[in-house]
């Protein structure tokens, strides 16, 4: 099944649990509402995911370098009590598909109406999943010229976690991953180049994809809006199967034309990748009799194993 065979995939055509392990092939771009969208796929299906879904900015807050974010086919104004509770019932869905083991990089940020501060911790533990980290993404944007506080020039990433067996902590990250800390920075993605209304940087899945599923084994990433591909993008080019959802077809259209022509971006790839590199890892420094930290536990029989690509 090509690109475009894949588009063809409408959520309202899909039967209860179709999107199984066994039919994804590459991959699959299903349009149609997220919510209804993810009833359709197995259980256990999905390694790791992330996505930035519609922020509920009333489509009228911007600043003084960002245009007014308006969606194609979605209105991103609804009361907000209503917003919270959909994205619970999303989140618990994306928990369902996801494997024992598996993440969910969560992109928001904290918003204000009226004097009223929404965080997305709000309804974020009113979810089933756990809640590992709190990344501080810093965009490195301008801030407005005035201000009500101080400029705000960051989103928050939440690393969401479903653990295997009750175990909350998980196994332990590579240490050319966990090196790359808790605050990203780099610049969102040029809206000249992407007419998508709030693109992510290709950096940003592919950090998370390197960072949860390297590139050894096939792993299923998941992104619920996918908007103009990138997570798509990314996980095609580190070797991975992808499962992107959206209602316009427009953007769908945009999300094809970018896998036709994935390879162009794959030296943003590199780049991310060449960020994953530590001169000795903390298992080479301990078999070399190196220093490994005063009180760090060095008994591996400590650590929790992790079956391949998690529990399925």
């Amino acid at each position: 099944m090509n690109i475009t065979d894949q588009h063809q995939l409408k959520g309202n055509f899909l039967e209860s649990k179709q999107i199984t392990k066994d039919t994804l092939e590459e991959g699959k771009l299903i349009e149609g509402d997220t919510l209804s969208v993810l009833n359709k796929i197995d259980d256990n299906v999905v390694n790791v995911g992330v996505t930035s879904p519609p922020y509920n900015k009333q489509e009228k807050h911007k600043g003084w370098l960002v245009k007014n974010v308006v969606y194609d086919v979605y209105k991103d104004a609804v009361p907000e009590p209503e917003y919270q509770q959909h994205q619970v019932d999303v989140l618990n869905e994306i928990y369902r598909v996801t494997a024992p083991g598996g993440s969910f990089f969560y992109n928001h940020k904290v918003r204000w109406e009226r004097g009223n501060m929404y965080h997305p911790m709000d309804w974020l533990r009113k979810t089933e999943w756990t809640v590992k980290q709190e990344i501080i993404w810093d965009r490195m944007i301008a801030g407005n010229i005035r201000g009500w506080r101080f400029w705000q020039v960051e989103e928050r990433i939440y690393w969401l976690y479903k653990p295997i067996d009750n175990k909350l902590i998980g196994t332990e990250l590579r240490s050319c991953d966990a090196k790359l800390t808790s605050i990203w920075r780099g610049v969102p993605e040029n809206g000249k180049n992407n007419p998508h209304p709030a693109p992510f940087p290709l950096w940003l899945p592919a950090r998370v994809i390197i960072s949860i599923l390297d590139t050894e084994t096939q792993g299923v990433v998941l992104d619920p809006y996918i908007g103009s591909g990138t997570t798509a993008v990314a996980a095609k080019l580190l070797g991975h199967k992808y499962i992107g959802i959206d209602r316009s077809e427009e953007y769908m259209k945009m999300t094809i034309d970018r896998l036709d022509n994935a390879h162009s971006e794959m030296s943003k790839i590199q780049e991310e990748l060449g960020l994953h590199q530590v001169e000795m890892t903390f298992k080479e420094r301990k078999s070399k009799g190196k220093n490994v930290g005063k009180y760090r536990n060095t008994d591996d029989e400590s650590k929790t194993d992790q079956p391949s690509l998690f529990e399925q």
